[in-house]
């Protein structure tokens, strides 16, 4: 018997494909939409925790000024290579402790030039960021002293050197002369989608002397040793600045520090809420194909009213009526719905391979838009279809 009322479902939808295919576009694209959404953010999710994983676990990074309520960032009182010393000196568990500056600026070689991100820092930097070099070596305890040197990235040296070995040359970044002693490995993007490899190091002195003018550390980088709990150090990182800042007992830190895990729980949540705001977005879109595919089932009962009083007069219960309409509603839903998941896989896969991002299947993704396709005709096909059953045979017949 469903055979037979399938049979007669799919029959009726055959009679007017045009009509068919433009009532479960609106349920192609919602589906589709809400598939390759959630697919990008997946992905893009997985991209953020993987680069984050390649930083490691055991990393804090402590910035002056408090996010939220309190002092605003911009007005506490910045860090001074005094206090990364206190911290190297003073603080049991650390592999490296490194100041970090960072500014903007044009680096200069022969006829070429690149704007760049300036960063001073220690050797240090490299130790806690496992960041190998290429080609050349770190500075040495004297040019960390304050003797100009800069170490760059791929990308720079891509723009000024093109695949030629830059170690010994003289370049210019901003006013300051400076020989290139080495080149950082290739990095790529980070899963912020910013070019790791877009950067220029020199020492911090030399960098507060000659590029920011001041003796501000903006942030302080630190790396405990394996096996070494990360909130212990975090606590004693917390204690130690709070005496040299001078902060009483019971008064905000004017500072904060984040180890890693809280920083990469921060931005997966921060990726997967905006992935469920995209994808409820685009499951509205559903809705209105379910408005779309209930219009058509009430047309089609219009001019099929004679019809179904044939039906009716010659022995067809009302269940039955009321079953061949709600099938060909959620058929046509189904169809909608399995078009739309091939469509927005396929979309989310191009998307992926364009942002250069994984490609994450979420089969309960598939699942539920395949569900909800079905439950959207279902909910939207039974009012036409009960208007459809509740005919009066007689009515029906006269119909023209």
């Amino acid at each position: 018997m469903f055979f037979e009322t399938l049979k007669l479902a799919l029959r009726a939808i055959s009679r007017n494909m045009l009509r068919s295919f433009l009532t479960v576009l609106g349920v192609v694209i919602g589906v589709a939409a809400v598939i390759a959404l959630v697919t990008i953010g997946n992905g893009t999710t997985a991209q953020v925790s993987t680069e984050l994983s390649r930083l490691g676990t055991n990393m804090l990074f402590v910035r002056p000024g408090q996010f939220g309520p309190g002092r605003a960032s911009s007005e506490a009182k910045r860090f001074s290579v005094k206090d990364v010393a206190a911290i190297r000196d003073q603080i049991t568990g650390l592999r490296a402790v490194a100041p970090l500056s960072q500014s903007t600026a044009t680096v200069i070689f022969g006829g070429q030039n690149h704007s760049t991100s300036v960063s001073g820092t220690t050797n240090d930097y490299f130790i806690a960021q496992d960041w190998n070099l290429a080609l050349g070596r770190n500075f040495t305890p004297a040019e960390e002293r304050g003797q100009a040197r800069c170490i760059i990235g791929e990308t720079v040296r891509s723009q000024l050197f093109g695949s030629a070995d830059p170690s010994g040359q003289q370049i210019r970044v901003g006013k300051v002369s400076c020989p290139v002693i080495g080149v950082l490995a290739k990095r790529g993007q980070s899963g912020m989608g910013n070019d790791q490899d877009d950067v220029v190091i020199m020492p911090v002195k030399v960098f507060q002397r000659r590029i920011s003018g001041n003796s501000n550390v903006p942030q302080i980088i630190i790396s405990a040793r394996d096996g070494v709990s990360t909130a212990k150090v975090q606590s004693d990182v917390e204690n130690l600045l709070r005496e040299r800042r001078k902060i009483v007992p019971g008064r905000q830190d004017d500072f904060n520090v984040n180890d890693m895990t809280q920083i990469a729980e921060a931005m997966t949540g921060t990726t997967t809420l905006l992935t469920g705001l995209l994808g409820a977005v685009a499951a509205i879109s559903l809705l209105v194909g379910g408005i779309g595919i209930m219009n058509i089932m009430l047309v089609s009962v219009t001019e099929r009213t004679r019809e179904i009083g044939i039906r009716l007069a010659i022995g067809a219960l009302e269940n039955q009526v009321l079953t061949q309409f709600l099938v060909e509603a959620v058929a046509l839903s189904l169809f909608g719905g399995i078009t739309g998941i091939v469509l927005g896989l396929s979309l989310g896969f191009g998307a992926v391979t364009l942002l250069k991002v994984p490609f994450v299947f979420s089969p309960l993704m598939v699942a539920v838009a395949f569900l909800f396709s079905a439950a959207i005709g279902m909910i939207f096909g039974y009012f036409p279809a009960r208007r459809a059953a509740q005919l009066n045979p007689i009515e029906a017949l006269r119909h023209e």
